[in-house]
């Protein structure tokens, strides 16, 4: 597990334009060494946006949650390894072949092109997700720890290296997986911030105390007014 707060911390590039992603990259600069390119980036973009933030020296985290059959999934996987992004990840419920198909995409692209290959992580219930939503209107009758503990050991039976997990969750899953098995908490909000459109919500020092390796902060950095000083207050609480 990374030990210095600036590696545990993925700042999410959700913005709508590559102008704005590379300014929030330079204002970080020497501060934050992650960033997250997720969906709305990605489909304005293109790849010239992991392109670009790698030039810049960052290290990216493909959010694109593949969900998809088994072989479309593999050929999704080749190119982002062969994009040289440090992690991506997949729905965990897409189920055992398809995550097992990303896994064997992610290892052979990376072998064929001498290049190392990325974590390849599932996604497990969503932080806007509550026990309710996930009964009412996902049919799942156990509970959020529950589904996403089954969820994980999908995930690791197909040789994926780890999961994207609230923090609530963290604990379980440690017990339950091990030291080794990487997590990604998303849903993290500084002391104070608001909670936005998340349900599932913890403070950096909770969610990297609870043992995720890396923690996603979005908003409460990208919206601030300084940029720079909302990460290392972030960093400053997971320290604490």
């Amino acid at each position: 597990m990374p030990t210095d707060p600036k590696d545990r911390v993925i700042v999410a590039l959700d913005v709508d334009t590559l102008e704005a992603a590379l300014v929030l990259v330079d204002r970080l600069d020497g501060i934050v060494t992650r960033f997250k390119i997720g969906s709305q980036l990605f489909t304005a973009v293109g790849p010239g946006a992991v392109e670009a933030v790698r030039k810049r020296g960052g290290e990216v985290f493909l959010d694109l949650k593949y969900h998809d059959i088994p072989n479309t999934v593999a050929g999704a996987a080749r190119e982002a390894t062969r994009l040289g992004v440090f992690m991506f990840n997949v729905h965990a419920s897409g189920g055992v072949a398809m995550m097992r198909a990303a896994a064997d995409g992610a290892a052979s692209a990376a072998k064929s092109s001498a290049i190392r290959r990325p974590l390849v992580i599932a996604v497990t219930v969503l932080t806007s997700l509550d026990r309710t939503a996930l009964s009412r209107e996902l049919a799942v009758s156990s509970s959020v720890e529950g589904h996403v503990l089954h969820l994980c050991q999908l995930a690791r039976e197909a040789g994926l290296d780890g999961c994207v997990a609230a923090a609530h969750e963290i604990r379980a899953i440690r017990t339950n997986l091990g030291a080794s098995w990487v997590i990604v908490t998303p849903g993290v909000r500084p002391a104070g911030s608001e909670a936005d459109d998340q349900s599932r919500i913890a403070t950096p020092q909770a969610a990297a105390g609870a043992g995720a390796h890396y923690i996603v902060v979005g908003r409460p950095i990208t919206t601030a007014q300084d940029p720079a000083k909302a990460a290392q207050r972030v960093m400053a609480e997971i320290g604490t």
